[in-house]
């Protein structure tokens, strides 16, 4: 098994699972008085959104990724009719925070829609952000790759600037797999062409804030769910921590909003780029699906 491509999974789920505890809390000066700098997982604080679940654990977000990964694993590739099954599972009495977009998924797949035409028409980046376990286990097959990634988005997030920045990040990744830098690794993936969403101005914003503090960039350019908010925080994130993901992960959290799905992405890329010696070993040990995705990694690579 690659190891950058095994870091660039465990990564992204450590990005989640960073945010769990913070996850969703939009004033950051709040939120640096109640956490301090967070360098490690939190439990979620007694009434906050992801309240009950345990330091270490995973979002809703990285839980539904979880489900993803174990999909491609049993089934030795991507299957959207098993991923459905899997993911309508998941949520079948589940314990933990469920959105919107989940929430109205769910109605229509009620309504006897299948997985090919059962997505919300959110706009959140949550949607795009699962893609991980598809770039690990299709990493030889672009094609294969993109339709892939495309298909997962829709099931929850039809929604089509959701469902093109999902192949936006699934082509960055693929590249720094492929030995590109991170931002050469992105302005590669913007090049591919793209129909709705404007990748190109989303593109132009993160990478001219690099050099700004992260905080201060994110809440200019939106801390919400929102595409069009959350993307330009992304590429922002991946520009300016490319060579410290510690940094990374750090400063999203502090930036406060929607750092769960940010993570899942700014890892997943930065993960990929800087392999395993990159990712904290505390993090790595820390996680509570570790063995889990360790396992699924295998079964992948065995298929």
């Amino acid at each position: 098994m690659s190891e950058n491509a095994k870091a660039m999974v465990l990564a992204s789920f450590i990005g989640d699972a960073l945010a769990l505890g913070p996850h969703w809390e939009y004033d950051v000066e709040a939120l640096a008085a109640r956490f301090g700098p967070v360098t490690a997982y939190i439990e979620p604080p007694a009434g906050s959104y992801h309240a009950g679940k345990k330091a270490g654990e995973l979002t809703h977000y990285g839980d539904q990724t979880l489900v993803l990964l174990a999909s491609l694993a049993a089934r030795g590739g991507f299957d959207l009719d098993d991923f459905a099954v899997r993911w309508r599972a998941l949520f079948s009495g589940y314990a933990g925070y469920v959105d919107g977009a989940t929430r109205m998924t769910r109605n229509i797949f009620d309504f006897g829609e299948g997985p090919a035409n059962s997505g919300s028409n959110s706009n959140d980046l949550a949607g795009a952000a699962r893609v991980a376990p598809l770039v690990y286990a299709l990493q030889h097959d672009l094609s294969a790759l993109v339709e892939a990634v495309r298909a997962q988005t829709k099931m929850t997030h039809n929604h089509a600037q959701v469902i093109e920045s999902a192949e936006f990040f699934a082509r960055t990744a693929w590249a720094v797999l492929g030995g590109k830098s991170p931002q050469a690794a992105m302005v590669q993936a913007g090049e591919a062409g793209y129909a709705s969403a404007p990748i190109g101005r989303w593109l132009e914003a993160g990478l001219g804030s690099a050099g700004q503090d992260t905080v201060t960039a994110i809440a200019h350019f939106g801390q919400t769910c929102h595409i069009d908010e959350a993307m330009p925080g992304v590429i922002h994130l991946i520009a300016r921590h490319s060579r410290d993901l510690a940094a990374c992960f750090s400063q999203n959290v502090m930036a406060g909003g929607d750092s769960a799905a940010r993570g899942l992405l700014a890892g997943m890329v930065l993960g990929g780029a800087l392999g395993m010696e990159g990712v904290p070993g505390p993090w790595i040990d820390g996680l509570a699906a570790r063995q889990t995705i360790l396992g699924a990694l295998q079964a992948i690579v065995a298929a």
